[in-house]
């Protein structure tokens, strides 16, 4: 079964259900892009502002979560 089959019938599902089938499928997978989450807080807010700056200088583009989600699925 492909994802185009097993989509539609699982949007079908009470939302308890959905929430569950999300959880176990999140579950089952290994983390493609291994991310060290040791940051301290200022750590991380360094590193956000950073990220803010790229965008707001436009040396990197942000994209939508729908074209995210389109190139993760490609």
């Amino acid at each position: 079964m492909s994802i185009d089959q097993i989509a539609p019938e699982a949007l079908k599902l009470p939302t308890k259900e959905r929430a569950m089938l999300a959880a176990s499928l999140w579950e089952s997978i290994e983390d493609p892009f291994q991310f060290s989450v040791d940051l301290d807080d200022e750590t991380a807010l360094r590193l956000a502002e950073e990220r803010d700056q790229e965008i707001e200088s436009g040396e990197v583009t942000a994209i939508s979560h729908e074209q995210l989600m389109h190139r993760l699925r490609q």
